[in-house]
């Protein structure tokens, strides 16, 4: 996580040799080119679940003898980390979410919407100051589970190989999962597996959310616990809700509701019951409440460590 936050993933590296979740990605649409075509529901439904299995059998495969070769070499332990740290997105979520606040300041509406867009699925055009950042917000609060304590949590529980397979489900969701005509049936077992995969850190960002707003001025950590409690269940995602509740609650305002995908109305139900007039500064204090959430899941990953270390 710290090799993460100091470097990050240096663009050059991925313009050089690409990045493990393209890899995945183009193992994931060479299927999806191969096997999802004009067939039966019940026929494409299973290709699909044969697909996501090849694709964890190889990426797992993969990991487990990394993993293995480079622990026999010293100081291989810091090689794993390193690769494991290409697979959390500490830095580069905040500096996403921190570019649309940027925008909104600097440059106004249409330089907003055009930076959030990059972060969210969303329709963008139509969104004013106060959905693009309200959409900025979400998107930090929905990522903070799935790109940081999802990965960490797994990669703590099975090492490279953890953290490995769940990018790759991760990024089978993002690519097939959604609910298509094309991918309706061919994405069913990635979203399912997505879903039950991100239910724990779901849940444990959250918390980690509730926690940070304890130790910060501009948050109350009893209306994010009493905001989770009452709306994080009612949202249609099973794990985007509590993220979601937890930093409304924590900041009064009031995020998700009514949008808009590929010209699309979905109703979904508001998290908090707080100002819908977010702007720049609202982002700001988001990206702070991230700041100190991020921080609290360091520090008890550490303690976990020594922990470990201590048990011998």
């Amino acid at each position: 996580m710290l090799i993460e936050l100091c470097i990050g993933y240096p663009e050059r590296l991925t313009r050089a040799i690409g990045h493990p979740v393209i890899w995945m990605g183009a193992l994931i649409e060479r299927c999806d080119r191969l096997l999802n075509g004009e067939t039966a529901p019940h026929l494409r439904r299973l290709l699909g679940v044969l697909a996501l299995a090849a694709l964890l059998g190889l990426v797992g495969a993969a990991a487990v003898v990394v993993q293995s070769q480079l622990l026999r070499l010293p100081y291989g332990l810091i090689a794993v980390a390193v690769l494991a740290s290409t697979m959390i997105a500490q830095r580069s979520l905040h500096r996403y979410v921190a570019n649309v606040a940027s925008a909104l300041d600097t440059n106004g509406l249409a330089a907003g919407r055009q930076a959030v867009s990059h972060i969210v699925g969303r329709d963008t055009a139509g969104l004013d100051r106060a959905g693009v950042a309200r959409a900025a917000i979400e998107s930090l609060a929905e990522n903070f589970s799935d790109a940081v304590v999802a990965p960490v949590f797994w990669l703590v529980l099975a090492g490279l190989p953890g953290i490995a397979l769940y990018k790759a489900i991760n990024t089978a969701d993002s690519m097939i999962g959604h609910h298509t005509p094309r991918h309706t049936d061919f994405g069913w077992a990635a979203a399912r597996l997505d879903d039950l995969v991100n239910l724990p850190a779901s849940r444990l960002t959250a918390l980690l959310l509730i926690a940070a707003s304890a130790l910060r001025m501009d948050g109350s950590a009893r209306r994010a616990w009493r905001t989770v409690r009452r709306d994080a269940a009612k949202h249609r995602s099973p794990n985007a809700g509590y993220p979601e509740a937890a930093m409304a609650g924590a900041l009064g305002l009031s995020l998700a509701g009514p949008r808009t995908y590929g010209g699309v109305a979905v109703e979904d139900a508001l998290m908090g019951n707080g100002s819908r007039e977010a702007d720049a500064k609202d982002i700001h204090r988001a990206l702070a409440l991230y700041r100190s959430a991020d921080a609290i899941l360091v520090a008890f990953v550490a303690a976990l460590a020594a922990l470990f270390i201590a048990l011998g």
